[in-house]
């Protein structure tokens, strides 16, 4: 039976719950073995220099594919847009890029990471940074005020994608930037399409490239295109996925799934950064 948009939203911030108050660093599927503090977030992009600063939580509560404000030139003064913002460490690092004169902006429709992620702003001690629970489909940001939106393995998990690219372009301001790190997937076969467990694991919910880029483009963007690929090996997507998944008890042992799942992924999966930008000045 087909889910609806509601029960894939509820199963997928579920799922990053139980994940966050679990203790895990790698992700709403995965609890292996204990990591040290930085390792799955600098994996996915982010240097040591800027994991630094950082509040512990921010970094350990990563769950991201790639990092998105790295070479995004962000400047001061600019208002950026983080699309689920998580426990907040491209909120933080993105604060510090645009400064105090600057305005960062997060959204995320589950209230326990909004709460890790006021923490750790307050933590961290920005004043230019502010979250608002919501979802990525409507988001709660007026429109045309965003000079850069960025998000962090996020928009995969959407079960409206064209309505998330149509939200991104009504809330950027005409020559806003667009940097966004995510998975594509191509040909993925049913079984997997159709699991909850892979859905919430980022993968089953994953778009082909072309497609991601051309619902961009039907939005009013200009200028997509992918500055940055990697393809999945079957040991990147054993680490992706975790080496078990953990379920909410109904469901038992998931190694054999996460196992069958790396085989039948290899090569179909990617890493990408989008890039795009509103036509103006």
């Amino acid at each position: 039976m087909e889910r609806s948009s509601d029960d894939i939203r509820r199963q997928v911030s579920e799922a990053y719950t139980r994940a966050i108050n679990s203790g895990c660093g790698c992700g709403p599927g995965c609890c292996g073995e204990p990591r040290q503090k930085g390792t799955v977030v600098q994996s996915a992009g982010y240097e040591a220099s800027q994991l630094e600063a950082l509040p512990a939580d921010a970094v350990e509560n990563s769950f991201g594919c790639g990092n998105p404000t790295a070479f995004s030139e962000l400047r001061p003064g600019e208002t950026v847009l983080d699309l689920g913002c998580g426990a907040g460490i491209d909120l933080l690092l993105a604060a510090e890029k645009v400064g105090p004169e600057g305005r960062v902006i997060g959204v995320d429709m589950t209230e326990e990471m909004l709460d890790r992620a006021r923490r750790n702003i307050a933590a961290a001690g920005y004043e230019n940074v502010e979250v608002r629970q919501g979802y990525i489909e409507d988001l709660p940001v007026e429109t045309g005020t965003v000079d850069v939106v960025i998000s962090n393995c996020v928009v995969n998990l959407s079960p409206d994608k064209p309505r998330v690219f149509a939200e991104i372009a009504r809330a950027m301001a005409p020559g806003a930037r667009l940097r966004i790190s995510d998975l594509v997937a191509e040909d993925l076969p049913d079984w997997v399409r159709e699991d909850a467990d892979l859905y919430s694991s980022c993968i089953a919910g994953a778009v082909s490239e072309q497609e991601y880029l051309e619902g961009l483009r039907s939005a009013g963007l200009d200028e997509v295109g992918i500055d940055e690929r990697l393809v999945y090996d079957i040991v990147q997507l054993r680490e992706l996925l975790g080496s078990e998944l953990v379920d909410d008890g109904e469901n038992g042992h998931r190694d054999d799934l996460l196992q069958r799942a790396a085989s039948v992924l290899e090569g179909k999966v990617a890493s990408v950064l989008v890039t795009g930008r509103k036509a103006g000045s």
